[in-house]
């Protein structure tokens, strides 16, 4: 998709850019509940912008495809799905603003419990908290030793989960995860799927099996679950590609490291969702593009709570005039992916989206939900054209050929 984007179409001026993603937006509809979380919620002002702008329905992947927070969020920005996806470990990395260098290989964790016969009995280790997983890692830290030529980092990121990070001569990503996402069986041995790996899956697993020596008497986080490695490469940056500097707002680790992935400036950590959107007016001078990650919805789904991620949607519906206000060239509304509470866990369920500009051709769709704007005038398409149709609508490129 890169080649759509040749350096020669991009231009730059003073125009501003916002994308407001709700993380797991799109929903199903339940019985008795009267619709999809967003046709039962209250969103006045998201309903208003969809009045006046231009919607339609968005497949962060391929139709039919379930994807992860990593590709759908590269999506987002512009970044071939595909060709650009990386493992989990290296976003946790970056999320805790660990500095990587080239070839690292990292890979996420958690805290997790075994039981007596070592089977899986809580893949979260209770969801300990930070505090607690701090002192785990640095008991781990101090007892394990990995191999001579290789140097490891167990660092904690937040509540149960962890990020390890290898790095050495040598060093291969082409491992299994040790997290059977499931409970009642006992973790994987990491195993190499490619034979230059064989050296790497070894280091993982006698880190593995010294840590668990080290956690056998602890209650709850006895024992650690990884998955998601990947081998750090850098990225072209959002300003190297487009001319856009970038400020991300996002409270949770993964976000601000996808952020951080393609150049992104990180905005501190805000108190609460309230706390995100005032953030977006006090830096709203200094740069071109603004990532605005909501993840509470998302969360939500993935309980099952339908009604509480209605009532989120709702009050992130209250915030929207913070935006608007600011009247930026291009406001864009729509999620990473559908998490319905329905089936509490991502779906392959396109997305609605609603992009909002002087330059936009004003649809028929009078509501933001997933039915109303699969009759926009955007249709439904690849969410990687998302960017290229944000910059456009900004003036931010220029014709294509004589």
């Amino acid at each position: 998709m890169e080649a759509l984007f040749p350096d020669s179409v991009v231009v730059t001026n003073e125009s501003k850019i916002v994308f407001l993603i709700i993380d797991g937006l799109g929903g199903l509809a339940m019985e008795g509940k009267g619709g999809t979380e967003l046709q039962v919620a209250r969103t006045p002002n998201l309903d208003d912008l969809a009045a006046r702008s231009i919607c339609g329905l968005l497949d962060p992947v391929a139709p039919g495809i379930t994807p992860g927070s990593g590709p759908a969020h590269l999506a987002l920005f512009g970044y071939d799905p595909v060709k650009w996806n990386i493992g989990r470990g290296i976003l946790s990395a970056l999320g805790i603003d660990f500095p990587l260098e080239e070839n690292d290989v990292a890979a996420r964790g958690n805290f997790a419990t075994l039981d007596t016969e070592g089977k899986i009995v809580d893949r979260r280790a209770g969801r300990i908290s930070t505090e607690t997983n701090r002192g785990l890692c640095t008991k781990v830290r101090e007892r394990v030793d990995v191999a001579p030529r290789t140097e490891y980092y167990f660092e904690p990121v937040r509540d149960y989960r962890v990020v390890l990070v290898l790095r050495g001569e040598g060093l291969r990503d082409d491992l299994t995860d040790t997290d059977p996402q499931a409970l009642g069986v006992k973790p994987l041995a990491c195993q190499a799927t490619d034979p230059r790996a064989e050296e790497t899956a070894r280091l993982v697993n006698r880190f593995l099996a010294q840590a668990q020596e080290v956690l056998a008497q602890e209650e709850r986080a006895n024992s650690i679950l990884l998955r998601g490695f990947a081998k750090y490469r850098r990225y072209p940056s959002m300003e190297e590609r487009f001319g856009l500097r970038s400020l991300a707002i996002a409270n949770y680790p993964m976000y601000r490291g996808l952020a951080r992935l393609v150049g992104m400036e990180l905005h501190p950590l805000c108190p609460d969702i309230e706390g995100e959107f005032l953030a977006l007016g006090e830096r709203y001078a200094d740069f071109d593009f603004f990532f605005l990650h909501v993840k509470e919805p998302d969360s939500r789904g993935e309980d099952g709570d339908f009604d509480a991620k209605v009532r989120i949607l709702g009050e992130v519906d209250a915030l929207v005039p913070e935006i608007t206000k600011l009247n930026p060239d291009v406001l864009v509304v729509t999620g990473d992916h559908s998490t319905p509470s329905k089936l509490r866990m991502h779906s392959w369920h396109p997305l609605p989206v609603l992009l909002h500009s002087t330059y936009a051709r004003v649809d028929e769709v009078g509501r933001f939900d997933e039915i109303s704007c699969a009759g926009g005038g955007l249709g439904r398409q690849p969410m990687v054209n998302l960017m290229s149709l944000a910059l456009a609508h900004a003036l931010r490129l220029t014709k294509y050929g004589a």
